[in-house]
């Protein structure tokens, strides 16, 4: 049955305060996994686990974890490890963006978008790594974007970001094709979620784009259905990806007929 595909295995999230990544806990535990949420924000994990708990009466373990801290998380990983054992399935969540203009983006901005989206989901993709490799077995999500395909304007930074994100997967894909790892690339297009409360102060995108925008929930259960399959990405919405094949094959065309409408942040 595919709905108990995940019962009583050990899945871990980051960025789980919020957003898709506690939706997709929320389908997680009602699917029988055992949960490791981790994110900065401890209380919002506290009371999304005591509600997981008493909902679907699975094992949930909440840490806090700032996955900028490569020190803070080899040390939290290691606690995982303690508590539960083999993890199984990791979803990349983590993650922020700034929609400044290359001028206007600050080193510091630069800097933290980085080493959260990239070098964070690096370090933690490569706690599980050596496990799932012996063990011949597990599933690494990566959150990236559709910015991670089809740069726009006034999210340079972001969407740098996303392009190293996506090039890792592409690479982590095919090491571990002969171990039975699997490894998916999420490519969404603009969420209904507090992304934007970063991301877009002025609410400008947000008001462009409102129409557009996906929900969490459904975004989501995409991934979750995915989970122990050999899906290699995951783009949405579908049409919006559509775009990333023509800008592939006419990039110049692409660029100067779509630049009014990719300004729009």
């Amino acid at each position: 049955m595919v709905k108990d595909r995940l019962k009583a295995k050990n899945i871990v999230i980051t960025g789980a305060s919020g957003g898709i990544g506690a939706e997709i806990a929320k389908l997680c535990a009602a699917r029988g996994a055992n949960l490791v949420l981790l994110a900065r924000s401890i209380d919002k994990l506290e009371q999304l686990q005591s509600d997981l708990q008493q909902k679907h009466h699975v094992n949930v373990d909440v840490f806090q974890l700032d996955v900028s801290d490569t020190n803070q998380v080899e040390a939290v990983y290691q606690r995982i490890f303690d508590t539960i054992g083999d993890i199984d399935i990791l979803v990349n969540n983590a993650g922020f963006g700034v929609f400044h203009e290359a001028h206007e983006a600050s080193i510091d901005e630069i800097k933290g978008m980085f080493e959260v989206n990239v070098v964070g989901l690096m370090a933690c993709t490569s706690m599980v790594l050596p496990k799932m490799r012996a063990r011949r077995f597990g599933h690494i999500i990566n959150i990236a974007s559709q910015a991670g395909k089809i740069a726009t304007p006034k999210s340079s930074v972001y969407s740098a970001t996303k392009h190293a994100v996506l090039g890792y997967t592409n690479s982590l894909r095919m090491e571990l094709a002969d171990f039975n790892v699997q490894v998916t690339s999420v490519n969404p297009g603009p969420i209904a979620t507090n992304f934007f409360s970063i991301a877009d102060e002025q609410g400008t995108y947000v008001k462009n784009v409102q129409r557009y925008m996906l929900q969490p929930e459904f975004v989501a259960r995409k991934i979750v259905d995915s989970m122990l399959t050999k899906t290699r990405e995951i783009n949405l919405p579908r049409w919006m990806n559509m775009g990333s094949v023509v800008y592939v094959l006419f990039p110049r065309l692409f660029e100067r007929i779509g630049k009014r409408m990719l300004n729009s942040k």
